[in-house]
């Protein structure tokens, strides 16, 4: 085990892992985060009608697993992957007693898994960001079984007004230029509206300032008076084909 670790150790390092530097700094105040998210289930209702989550599930990028445990409701198995060893191990004391859950070292680039092993692949704001994601993309299609399915939850930085934060702080990002090369590369896309909600405005302006510059953080917490605001998601789906196409 230990040589298995260490091989898989190197492997990381030879590979660009993307930073999620709000998680890794703040895994305190992600986890409120996550709870205010989505508080009326809108993603998980798109997510629901798009594939079946009864088969083996692998979580690319998924944090300290709190998703996990949902995952576990209905899925065969759930395997997570996370880049980032802190997290990984808060993930495995999170789904520790759960039956068929797992919770492992690895990348977009380099999943833990074997060829044609997972039914669905699921990212949530990990990785999947547009163009130079195509790494990700081709290991994604090796672990998923044919007719399997490779679910992508981003952040939609045209709704406003978390999406006019988002570019305050991204200029460079351009959201039509994203959705052309998921179009491009075979994938259909909903687009969600949901509300994040939280307890106080404490929380509330703690994740704004993890999420955001100074600055931005700043003009979201004098743009936002109550307790919410609203987010809109890209479900973004690929399947991976069932044997070979024939024009």
């Amino acid at each position: 085990m230990a040589r298995a670790r260490e091989r898989l150790t190197t492997s990381l390092r030879a590979v660009q892992v993307l930073p999620s530097p709000n998680i890794w700094h703040w895994p305190q105040v992600y986890e409120a985060e996550n709870r205010a998210q989505d508080v009326d289930g809108a993603v998980w209702t798109v997510l629901d009608g798009l594939t079946d989550w009864t088969g083996d599930v692998l979580d690319v990028g998924c944090g300290d697993g709190f998703h996990l445990p949902r995952f576990a409701e209905r899925a065969a198995t759930v395997l997570g992957v996370e880049p980032h060893p802190p997290l990984v191990e808060r993930a495995k004391a999170r789904v520790e007693g759960l039956t068929g859950v797992s919770v492992a070292l690895g990348s977009a680039q380099d999943i833990p898994a074997a060829d044609a092993s997972v039914d669905v692949v699921h990212a949530r704001t990990a990785y999947f960001f547009g163009p130079g994601c195509e790494p990700g993309l081709r290991e994604a299609d090796r672990v998923l079984r044919p007719g399997g399915a490779l679910v992508v939850v981003d952040l939609d930085a045209a709704h406003p007004p978390y999406g006019r934060w988002m570019r305050a702080d991204l200029p460079s990002y351009d959201t039509t230029e994203v959705d052309r090369f998921f179009e491009i590369s075979g994938f259909e896309r909903h687009r969600v509206a949901t509300r994040w909600r939280f307890a106080d405005r404490e929380t509330l302006e703690s994740v704004l300032r993890i999420e955001f510059s100074a600055p931005v953080a700043a003009r979201a917490i004098a743009d936002t008076p109550g307790l919410e605001f609203a987010v809109g998601y890209r479900v973004l789906l690929r399947r991976k084909p069932r044997g070979l196409i024939v024009g």
